[in-house]
């Protein structure tokens, strides 16, 4: 995190805020409620406009979800003089908020209108679009708790770690030892299924398909229901799962066309989606992946229940945190038809209500640590699977009833690797 350092004058009664009526009753009750909390109403007569306003551009990030807590006002050797530093994400944040936070403590006859709500979101949809993706910032957290220095080169997640000869380079959760030919196979999923299943680790039976009646014919050839997903693609998009129907697959082909024009289907296998990280020859972590859901408690809707989730403050609809917002959208509607449901139905307290089949933490799902249960010989299994493709760092997606088992042990069990890993299988 780094700090911004403004200088503040204050003029006359601003050096205290209780003499100023219209700001106490204005501002703290009506436009900005969190900042009466941050300033104690018994402290108002020592509180001067420029404690208000560092308490203001503190807040608003506070509130927006930017993870900021440090702000601090002294007063300078000259009276009404304040130094005001506040702590910010990202340097397209440093004025920002001191902007936003003027407009709310001066009178409202020098300002425009000041709502609340815009500006919030306004703040957190800048925060998102330029604070560092959840991969990229456990990374980089690791490094600052190690004493590592390193610096943002990019606006994007290229960051480098290090000075001179020593430097090494990440992007997201890549680094300067990703080999590109890896890189490039682990893009295509065919490619990938190919070379895991000559170094004799499972994989599913599919191949590639051309329209959707091809992907019916395919369907049909390795038995259903099936898997429908993009040759080439990432974070759940364009995949459907658990196919049974003509009229499911066919559609199913028609959405995952609009991520990718190279179309896989493969059979799909039950179980449980499990998540493995694989940094060099070890095992790192692993994570069980639910699908997105919610619980009924005979009271909302479904629709309801999903923006009340929604409202988790981990949740985002980008990438910038460790969870996604879960998605209404026509796979959630279509899902929620095979359980007899729709938007608008009130679940019975205490059921499960699916809204996707896969288990993407991108889609709305959600993931808990499980590392200590993989069994060795699993683990040896996903450490050959990401030496076979030639990534550093891999993530190994693992279809499968348990991770206490060998995969030779379940009947049930799927392979593959994905070139960025979830930043929730961090250690």
């Amino acid at each position: 995190m780094a700090r911004f350092q403004a200088i503040v004058t204050c003029e006359g009664a601003e050096s205290a805020i209780n003499d100023l009526t219209q700001f106490r009753d204005f501002r703290l009750r009506e436009r900005f409620p969190a900042l009466g909390d941050l300033i104690p109403a018994d402290h108002l007569d020592t509180v001067s406009m420029a404690h208000a306003l560092e308490f203001a551009a503190l807040g608003l990030q506070a509130q927006a979800g930017c993870p900021v807590t440090f702000s601090r006002t002294a007063q300078a050797v000259e009276a009404g003089i304040y130094q005001v530093v506040v702590e910010y994400t990202s340097k397209k944040l440093a004025v920002w908020p001191f902007e936003r936070a003027e407009q709310l403590v001066l009178p409202p006859s020098t300002t425009r209108p000041f709502d609340l709500d815009a500006i919030l979101k306004e703040l957190r949809d800048l925060d998102e679009d330029i604070r560092l993706g959840p991969s990229t910032g456990a990374i980089v957290s690791a490094a600052m708790a190690r004493g590592i220095p390193y610096r943002r080169l990019t606006q994007g997640s290229l960051v480098q770690f290090g000075w001179g000869s020593k430097q090494k380079r990440i992007q997201a959760a890549e680094t300067c030892y990703t080999s590109a030919i890896a890189e490039s196979i682990a893009q295509d999923k065919e490619l990938t299924k190919n070379l895991l299943h000559a170094a004799g680790v499972a994989v599913p039976l599919g191949r590639p398909v051309k329209d959707a009646d091809d992907a019916w014919a395919a369907a049909q050839e390795i038995g259903l229901p099936v898997v429908v997903k993009p040759r080439d693609g990432n974070q759940g998009k364009g995949i459907s799962v658990n196919l049974t129907g003509e009229e499911q697959i066919k559609k199913a082909f028609t959405l995952a066309e609009e991520f990718r024009d190279d179309i896989l289907v493969e059979k799909y296998l039950p179980g449980h989606d499990y998540r493995l990280l694989v940094i060099g020859d070890k095992l790192i972590a692993a994570a069980r992946r639910d699908p997105p859901l919610v619980t009924g408690d005979g009271v909302h809707t479904v629709r309801q229940l999903v923006e009340l989730v929604n409202k988790d403050p981990r949740r985002s609809d980008g990438h910038a945190t460790s969870l996604t917002k879960i998605r209404f959208d026509e796979i959630a509607l279509a899902r929620l038809a095979q359980q007899g449901l729709d938007a608008d139905s009130v679940p019975p307290r205490g059921s499960r209500v699916i809204l996707r089949n896969n288990a993407n933490l991108s889609t709305g799902g959600t993931a808990t640590d499980v590392t200590d249960d993989v069994h060795p010989e699993l683990a040896a299994c996903a450490v050959a699977a990401a030496q076979t493709v030639g990534l550093d760092i891999c993530g190994i997606d693992v279809v499968c009833d348990t991770m206490l088992k060998p995969l030779e042990d379940s009947r049930r069990r799927h392979c593959r690797s994905q070139r960025r890993p979830r930043p929730a299988h961090a250690p």
